[in-house]
């Protein structure tokens, strides 16, 4: 099972082009997925699985108290699994045609205030070049929505500073333009100046844009421990992650009367209805206003 599993990744990332991070997923899905299946006596191959194998893995997935969202995850893994194994002849039948995906509840991203996001950006020490680093990667993030694993996928040639926005490659190595703010680009170019040219290192050469102290590429890990030191800073007590300014971005441009397949386009949502989401945010917040300050709420 495992050859065939990787037969698969293979696949995803040659011929579909699925990010490293997604790869992963796939593969931490079918990996508990095959553990389930070599623990079925009747399983000898994967050609020997039917619909009632895979709904016994869905129901021990939700006795082990697995979300209605991770549970369709892992479907939609064994799904696109199986029918990659019937296209290529491996197996002679699909075992999931008539498995329902549940419907995943929908929580409401969390975001900061406008308060909090002005916070967290004053927290970098701008008298260190790792701190202006910090406070352009932030602005950056604020400014376009961006994902972490794009931030620190940009290159110098991405970050077009005369013309005022951003290129990156997105899920599906789908390109995206994004148009920055004057304080990103006014930190950026700080950075670049007096910043990068300190943390860059003789012994490596790279067009990465941001760089750890060692002058490498600085990773998803680098940037999450940056950010929990910078929210502790700032105090911040709301969960902070590195997806919450990008849940911000998008918040704060609906509630000022933004477009909403602008905002798809800039956060590089295939449909709208992931962006969606951001209108019940900003619907549930207008509640709150409303229920704080109407007099007779």
């Amino acid at each position: 099972m495992e050859h065939q599993v990787k037969d698969f990744l293979h696949f995803l990332q040659i011929e579909r082009g699925l990010s490293s991070n997604t790869l992963v997923s796939y593969e931490r899905d079918l990996k508990s997925y095959c553990n389930h299946l070599k623990n079925t006596e009747q399983i000898e191959d994967l050609n020997h699985v039917v619909r009632g194998n895979i709904i016994e893995f869905l129901a021990f997935l939700k006795d082990q108290g697995k979300s209605s969202k991770t549970i369709a995850r892992h479907i939609a893994s064994i799904r696109s699994f199986h029918q990659f194994l019937l296209r290529e002849k491996i197996t002679d039948h699909d075992p999931t045609v008539h498995i329902d995906t549940p419907k995943a509840e929908r929580s409401l991203p969390k975001v900061l205030s406008l308060d909090e996001v002005e916070t967290l950006l004053d927290s970098p020490n701008l008298q260190k070049p790792s701190g202006i680093r910090d406070k352009a990667m932030l602005e950056i993030l604020y400014a376009t929505g961006i994902r972490v694993s794009e931030l620190i996928e940009l290159n110098l040639e991405d970050v077009h500073l005369t013309m005022g926005f951003v290129r990156c490659i997105g899920k599906g190595n789908k390109e995206r333009i994004i148009p920055l703010g004057n304080h990103a680009i006014m930190i950026l170019k700080e950075y670049l100046e007096k910043a990068r040219p300190k943390l860059r290192s003789s012994k490596y050469r790279t067009d990465a844009l941001f760089l750890n102290h060692h002058g490498n590429r600085l990773t998803r890990q680098g940037f999450w421990k940056i950010l929990k030191g910078l929210a502790t800073k700032a105090n911040i007590q709301k969960e902070l992650t590195p997806h919450t300014l990008r849940h911000s971005f998008a918040t704060h441009l609906l509630e000022n009367g933004a477009d909403l397949r602008a905002v798809q386009e800039m956060l590089g949502h295939a449909d709208i209805s992931t962006t969606q989401i951001y209108t019940h945010v900003t619907k549930t917040r207008l509640k709150e206003v409303y229920s704080k300050f109407h007099p007779r709420a």
